[in-house]
């Protein structure tokens, strides 16, 4: 009886929003940007309406803030909002990643591992040619990774605010890409690690890397 059938309208909003969280993310809608209605339609297409509810949905996410004259820009990203995200995320993913150790079956082991062999594809060719193209796909390879590795969780609200946090951080660690601050060695290492304690399912040292990948990204 709760169900819902996704309708057209809906899915013009999810492609807008992915556009939108991408552009972000990267940096072409800049922190503190004003974002009108007008020009989001003329850039990304859409009616009034799905651009309405797209920035109704993103601000629900915390990447676009409404305000006070009922208008929308893109949220801000100083080095206070940076720690708040990363204060958060460490509380939900080293809860996430002690269930999803005691809960996860070996199908999601299996998962893990595949993601993390894409990671590490991604990883090495942002390395030696981080152009726009390259750096999305390992951008979308870090999600994945990290939202695999969390997914057993058993927790379908603890997950979501995962993934709202998560998208609200990748914009600092996409900075540190495009400032040559990224230290991939120690990535590798870390990203090894952690995979390596859910295999062995060694909750403390898995909460451990979570945390330091956390402050790593937002390099705290």
């Amino acid at each position: 009886m709760f169900g819902h059938k996704k309708t057209d309208d809906g899915t013009v909003v999810e492609m807008l929003a992915s556009a939108l969280r991408r552009d972000i993310s990267f940096g072409t809608l800049r922190p503190d940007q004003k974002l009108k209605i007008e020009e989001l339609r003329s850039r990304y297409g859409g009616s009034n309406h799905s651009i309405r509810e797209t920035l109704r949905l993103l601000s629900a996410e915390g990447l676009v803030e409404a305000t006070a004259q009922r208008g929308f820009r893109v949220t801000s990203a100083t080095e206070d909002d940076m720690r708040d995200i990363a204060l958060v995320r460490k509380k939900i993913e080293k809860t996430a990643i002690r269930r999803a150790i005691e809960l996860g079956d070996t199908a999601w082991e299996g998962r893990v591992l595949a993601a993390h062999h894409a990671l590490r594809r991604t990883e090495e060719a942002v390395a030696t040619s981080p152009d726009d193209l390259v750096a999305l796909e390992w951008d979308e390879a870090c999600r994945a990774f990290s939202s695999t590795v969390l997914e057993a969780c058993g927790s379908p609200r603890l997950f979501d605010i995962h993934g709202k946090y998560f998208d609200q951080s990748r914009r600092f660690r996409l900075a540190q890409l495009r400032e040559g601050r990224l230290d991939f060695e120690s990535r590798k290492i870390r990203q090894q690690s952690l995979l390596d304690a859910i295999m062995d399912k060694n909750v403390e040292a898995a909460e451990k890397l979570i945390s330091d990948e956390i402050e790593a990204e937002l390099y705290i």
